[in-house]
């Protein structure tokens, strides 16, 4: 006999990674453990789920949209109803154990019917200022998972376990071999430091510009750069390949592009920020200004204010990403500083603790 879980959350890849792990962990330690996700139609969720061999089913639902009209909200009512109904009925036909949610206004719905049916349910939570679906319903969960001190400020005490953020499995395959393999593979120089530039799951334009706009600073200082564009973005900037700047739409084998990066330029969602720890090489995070309640620009300042990354926000990009990317190269003491500071910070085994304590209402 199956024992039937939920796990539920989506939107970015901040919500859908982390549930990946703790979903492969839960099928690593549990035998004959059947795992339904729960997603938002349309959204990123409904590819990378399946693509890891779990299924998925998709609500109806959306979040807020802070900065449109009200009109662009109208529906949002209809849909919430409409997906706590459709919840009710997963849940009838699903009879989960207990519900596992990762953040997103996807997990909100069958989160709280779970709850209604008094099924245990579990929230990880990834930033350092939690998300609001995670906020209303911390009050009906078991435990809450997180990944940063202080969350006391926002969830009971009592529920908190310091877990980390899950991350990856095949991030931990840094190493020179992969290294190697990865620059060859785009016909760079090895004997070159090496620009890691990542905006985030759907691309950052401004940052794409500011790459392309300016290839002589980097090849001035010797470095050669991976631009990690975005597929909505690759046909406008393909064109600025050369021997020094390979535009990516997409990186697949991160764990590869990790390997060969000297100093990464990154957006700072907690997955990514959690990936980085591990990886420990000098980090200038530029936060995504289009996010929810600013929560990227506040993971960021925490890294930055113990001296674990560079930290800079996009309407300053013109006037200060050059200087901190010449003090980084330049400085190798204040470099292997960064390294080592974000290093610390790193949580390998989130997954194992996130799963350890939820066996315990399995038995």
């Amino acid at each position: 006999m199956s024992l039937n879980l939920i796990i539920s959350g989506g939107g970015t890849g901040g919500h859908i990674y982390p549930a990946i792990s703790i979903a492969n962990q839960l099928t690593k330690k549990i035998n004959n453990c059947d795992i339904l996700f729960v997603g938002a139609k349309s959204k990123m969720e409904m590819i990378k789920v399946p693509e890891n061999g779990y299924k998925i089913i998709g609500l109806w639902i959306s979040g807020f949209k802070r900065s449109l009209n009200i009109s662009s909200n109208l529906l949002l009512p209809i849909k919430i109803l409409i997906s706590l109904i459709h919840s009710l009925f997963i849940i009838i036909r699903h009879k989960p154990k207990l519900v596992i949610g990762t953040g997103g206004y996807a997990s909100g719905p069958v989160m709280y019917i779970a709850a209604l049916m008094n099924i245990p349910v579990f929230i990880q939570e990834q930033n350092s200022y939690p998300g609001l679906t995670n906020r209303i319903l911390s009050k009906y969960a078991k435990k809450i998972f997180v990944a940063y001190d202080g969350m006391e400020k926002y969830f009971k005490e009592s529920e908190i376990i310091l877990s980390g953020n899950p991350i990856r499995k095949s991030i931990k395959n840094i190493n020179s071999k992969n290294k190697n393999e990865f620059l060859d593979s785009i016909n760079f120089n090895k004997k070159l430091k090496t620009v890691l530039v990542l905006g985030g799951s759907l691309g950052a334009d401004r940052i794409n510009e500011f790459i392309t706009q300016n290839l002589s600073f980097f090849e001035k200082n010797n470095l050669q750069v991976i631009l990690q564009c975005g597929s909505r973005y690759y046909d406008k900037y393909k064109n600025f390949n050369s021997k020094l700047l390979k535009v990516l739409p997409f990186i697949k084998e991160m764990d590869k592009a990790f390997s060969a990066a000297s100093i990464i330029i990154s957006r700072s969602g907690a997955s990514i920020i959690s990936e980085l720890c591990f990886v420990g090489k000098p980090v200038i995070f530029i936060p995504s200004p289009n996010v929810a309640e600013n929560h990227q620009s506040k993971n960021a300042k925490k890294l930055y204010d113990i001296g674990a990354a560079e930290y800079v926000e996009e309407d300053e990009i013109e006037y200060k990403l050059k200087s901190i990317i010449n003090k980084i190269v330049v400085s190798e003491i204040y470099s292997n500083s960064l390294s080592n500071n974000i290093g610390t910070l790193s949580k390998p085994n989130a997954s194992k603790i996130i799963v350890n304590e939820i066996k315990q209402y399995l038995k």
